[in-house]
């Protein structure tokens, strides 16, 4: 069994309890997720089974999308509702939606976050939510990611009230955390603040309109049907940009030769898919970093034809 599912999460499972549970559905050790979801948040996760595995780390730098909700009034320890709050302080005043635009416009293009303490991100071989738990503040890494866009999912013209709630929608890069996104939009309103909910919408090209439930996947698995939920592995690097070659080429691409680099990928680094004439992805490629108009395999995905 090979392929992309996928899964559309529920809420209280981690994504490691999702591919558990996927492994004894689908029968296969050969499972894994691409890219973690609090066990709050609901939404696309995106599966994959076989050598589908080998493009995980692909699908992950595709980005995402995500519908969540910012309320102001007060912050939490873990910067969405699950957390015990930290600091208050009601809203005093009236919010205009020209405000709340301003904020969101201004967080679009590349900018800096601190990792929530409950993350998965590791220092010093640890994970910082290990040191949450201990009740240990440590140091984190300051990361630059990229909000591609953010808009209002609100039509209210005005925002008043002792606590303010609004949904937005954000296209985002690997690594941004939209817990901390949240904080930032109360801070810049001038308010503590946190997550009140989230939806991943869109993981590479899988929308939730793609995704199966597992209540979907039982009723397939007892029809002997899993395998219609599958997309090719293609389907999640369909993003990048694609070399064509032929059988002969083909035959040393499986064997991991260096190729040179077509004309029309002069100037791309990578990663460049290398696939046959009936567009079976074989290998990533990408710029080799020594040898000038060459590239060499970052991954082999298949050993045959």
């Amino acid at each position: 069994m090979e392929g992309i599912l996928p899964l559309f999460k529920p809420a209280g499972m981690t994504s490691h309890d999702c591919v558990f549970k996927l492994r004894k559905l689908l029968r296969t050790k050969k499972v894994g997720h691409t890219g973690t979801l609090d066990p709050n948040v609901t939404g696309v996760l995106l599966i994959c089974v076989g050598k589908a595995t080998k493009i995980a780390e692909y699908i992950t730098d595709a980005g995402k999308a995500y519908e969540g909700e910012v309320t102001l009034a007060f912050t939490t320890t873990t910067e969405d509702a699950s957390g015990e709050k930290v600091e208050e302080k009601q809203v005093d005043r009236t919010i205009t939606r020209e405000e709340v635009l301003q904020v969101l416009q201004s967080l679009e293009g590349e900018i800096e976050q601190t990792p929530p303490m409950y993350s998965a991100v590791k220092v010093n071989g640890k994970k910082l939510y290990e040191y949450a738990r201990q009740g240990i503040e440590v140091e984190r890494p300051t990361r630059k990611v990229t909000i591609y866009g953010i808009e209002l999912l609100d039509d209210r013209g005005s925002f008043e009230g002792e606590q303010i709630s609004f949904k937005f929608r954000v296209s985002c890069s690997k690594g941004t955390y939209i817990r901390t996104l949240a904080v930032t939009i109360g801070e810049k309103l001038g308010y503590p603040a946190h997550m009140s909910s989230l939806v991943r919408i869109q993981s590479a090209d899988f929308t939730i309109e793609d995704c199966y439930t597992f209540e979907q996947l039982e009723e397939l698995a007892q029809k002997s049907e899993l395998e219609t939920a599958l997309h090719p592995l293609e389907a999640g690097i369909s993003y990048l940009p694609k070399y064509r070659i032929n059988d002969k080429v083909a035959e040393k691409v499986k064997n991991g030769a260096l190729l040179t680099i077509p004309q029309d990928f002069k100037g791309i680094d990578g990663p460049i898919v290398v696939e046959t004439e009936d567009e079976k992805a074989l290998a990533i490629y990408r710029a080799h970093p020594t040898k000038l108009g060459m590239m060499k395999p970052d991954k082999v995905l298949r050993n045959e034809l």
